[in-house]
């Protein structure tokens, strides 16, 4: 009898722009200040990509860390999956390019965007892949140049944003992550709440949508925190009922780190203490896609995860998309 393979994170990686654009930094170009940032979001510092790196750049940077780490080599990957809302280029596909970059030449490539949430349903898409037994080696990569539409006459938005990458290759063997059920949900009704209307076919770049600050980030910040919070904790909700558990079984939070306060206010509907609960938005703010991933990776090099310790991912962007996965180690 064939035993079905399951989905597993086996390689992860992670790359930060060097340049660090702090509180006070933007108190200089923006009517804002550290307290006031720091009070409402967390934040205190982000990472901004150099002038001549893209999201391409940035995402190779991530694989290539995450197939050393696996022990895959980039001729064994079949598709490469690329979460991004920010591609280098409407076309070729942002995979297409990090392909050629790291040498996977039998690998099939394909971009897909579901904002802030773009690493868990890519996650969802591996772990089809990989337990339907069409492709052995996924990789995935979430990565964001998301200053590059950021208005910095917005104090609104502007100290929310900073660029990185990550990825992780997923696979049917070997010691890792396993991933359980992915739990998603979107509300098109609600997607004026977070936008970036210039550059499609309803707003293609002209005078008028440069002038209209179309090819910006906009965003109504309250309506989004109430959103933020209960769709996450629905998904989280469903996903721990789905594995059998309950929140004091899980020993890591994982959250999208998109505002400290909706982190926290996560983390207290399931009673799991601050301590158990991976930060990383006070150093690099919100990376959209890739965020939750960076701080996974970050966690797995600082707090080696037991066999069988379950960690509790969550995310929710614009779409409105939101989901949730359940992270348990594996030898």
């Amino acid at each position: 009898m064939t035993v079905q393979k399951r989905a597993r994170i086996i390689g992860l990686g992670s790359y930060l722009p060097e340049r660090i654009l702090s509180n006070f930094d933007l108190e200089k170009i923006v009517d804002t200040n550290d307290e006031w940032i720091s009070s409402r979001t967390g934040m205190k510092e982000r990472r901004i990509a150099a002038p001549d790196e893209f999201a391409s750049d940035m995402g190779r940077e991530a694989a290539l860390k995450a197939l050393q780490k696996s022990g895959v080599a980039a001729e064994e990957i079949d598709i490469i999956l690329v979460a991004t809302t920010t591609p280098d280029y409407m076309m070729p596909t942002t995979a297409n390019l990090i392909q050629a970059q790291i040498g996977a030449k039998k690998a099939a490539a394909v971009d897909f965007h579901a904002a802030c949430t773009g690493f868990l349903y890519g996650l969802s898409l591996a772990k089809a892949y990989i337990e339907s037994g069409m492709y052995r080696n996924v990789l995935l990569i979430a990565t964001e140049k998301m200053t590059a539409f950021v208005d910095y006459t917005d104090r609104n938005t502007c100290i929310l944003f900073g660029d990185g990458a990550a990825a992780a290759v997923i696979s049917g063997q070997g010691e890792g992550l396993l991933i359980g059920d992915v739990c998603l949900g979107s509300d098109g009704d609600q997607a004026h709440l977070i936008t970036l209307l210039g550059g499609g076919t309803r707003h293609p770049c002209s005078q008028e949508s440069l002038k209209g600050g179309l090819h910006y980030f906009r965003m109504l910040g309250k309506e989004v925190f109430k959103h933020a919070v209960r769709r996450m904790t629905a998904a989280a909700e469903t996903c721990i009922s789905r594995a059998s558990l309950q929140p004091d079984q899980i020993e890591w939070l994982i959250p999208h780190q998109a505002n400290e306060r909706i982190i926290d206010a996560v983390g207290k509907n399931f009673a799991i203490p601050t301590e158990k609960i991976y930060k990383t938005v006070h150093k690099y703010g919100n990376t959209s896609a890739p965020s939750a991933a960076i701080a996974l990776d970050e966690l797995m090099q600082e707090h080696p995860i037991q066999e069988n310790q379950n960690l509790l991912m969550v995310a929710f962007g614009a779409g409105l998309t939101w989901g949730a996965t359940i992270l348990t180690k594996c030898l």
